[in-house]
Order: C-alpha cells, then sequence, then structure tokens
C-alpha cells in the first residue's frame, strides 16, 4: 500500500540516506551532499511549501516504510511534480504518480502539472501513458532538462485518471 504524508513525519536519518543515495544522483543534476543540518533544512524548506503553496512535496510510505518523496512544487513555468525513490522502491514509480496525480488534480484542485526530467532520463513512453505530452526543454540551475506537462482534461480521459477516479473515490 502507498501512502503519501508530510516529510516531517519520517526520522530525518532515513531522508538524509535517500538524499545522498549513489544511485539517485545520475538522475539528479542539482543535487548535492547533504549533512543531517542541510537535510532538516531541506525537509523544512520542502514542508514550508505547504504554507506558501497549498501544495508541496510527501514522504512516499510503501507498506509503512519510507520510499522516497514527491510532490507538487510552484516553479516560473507552473506547478512541477518531482519524485524521487529510493532503490529497492524504483518499480513503484507509476504507482506513486498515479496516487500523486489523482490528488492533484483531485483534493489539491491543480490545473496541470509539468515535469521536467534531466537528458540522462528516457520516460516518454510512460508519461505518454499518463496523458504527459512533451513541451520543450527548461533550464534550472545550469542544468538542462525535458520538459512535459499534462492538463487536468487530458488526465481525466486518460486510462490512469480513470483508475485513479476508482482508487480516489471518483474525486480526481
Amino acid at each position: 500500500m502507498i501512502e503519501l504524508v508530510r516529510l516531517t513525519e519520517v526520522p530525518l536519518e532515513e531522508v538524509l540516506a535517500l538524499l545522498n543515495e549513489p544511485r539517485n544522483a545520475p538522475h539528479m543534476p542539482l543535487a548535492s551532499s547533504f549533512t543531517a543540518e542541510t537535510a532538516a533544512a531541506w525537509v523544512a524548506a520542502k514542508d514550508g511549501q505547504w504554507v506558501s503553496n497549498g501544495h508541496g512535496p510527501w514522504a512516499v510510505l510503501v507498506d509503512g516504510e519510507f520510499a522516497g518523496w514527491c510532490g507538487f512544487q510552484r516553479e516560473p513555468a507552473g506547478e512541477d511534480f518531482a519524485l524521487v525513490l529510493a532503490p529497492p522502491w524504483w518499480g513503484h514509480g507509476s504507482a506513486v504518480l498515479q496516487q500523486a496525480l489523482g490528488r492533484g488534480f483531485g483534493e489539491l484542485g491543480l490545473g496541470e502539472v509539468l515535469i521536467a526530467l534531466p537528458l540522462s532520463r528516457r520516460a516518454e513512453r510512460v508519461l505518454s501513458r499518463f496523458g504527459f505530452l512533451p513541451d520543450g526543454e527548461v533550464s534550472y540551475g545550469g542544468a538542462e532538462f525535458r520538459q512535459y506537462r499534462l492538463t487536468r482534461e487530458r488526465w481525466s480521459s486518460s486510462e490512469r485518471g480513470q483508475g485513479a477516479r476508482v482508487l480516489d473515490g471518483g474525486r480526481a
């Protein structure tokens, strides 16, 4: 079972281990090494987005275990979805994305969602199953990313969006 909870509900040591996971580094061009202090500041900043934006990152729990983090972050072009899972949980990405999009378009009321992937990631097939369309390239912190866009209407008409409404009691 996948649960999305606030990052502050997860022990900092577990978040720190994820942030410093070397197998994730090739796909996270903006990441750096974290200490306990910088990880605590990172969690506080991510959690603070809930106050300033009405949404933000969640911790991802799979069967009660911390598996990673995901969520919507405000960027100049719109609401950007990020997902980082620890290697043992990499196979859960589609299920996490489906649940998060259902909540984003449902309870959070988002009109569209962006995903920016580093050039090292090739996820067009997976993202197209959710209804995402290519939306050019963007630069963050000097790194280049491929951007994809999904509207609420496109999500609602996609097979994944239909499935999310069933899972979420019709709220998506």
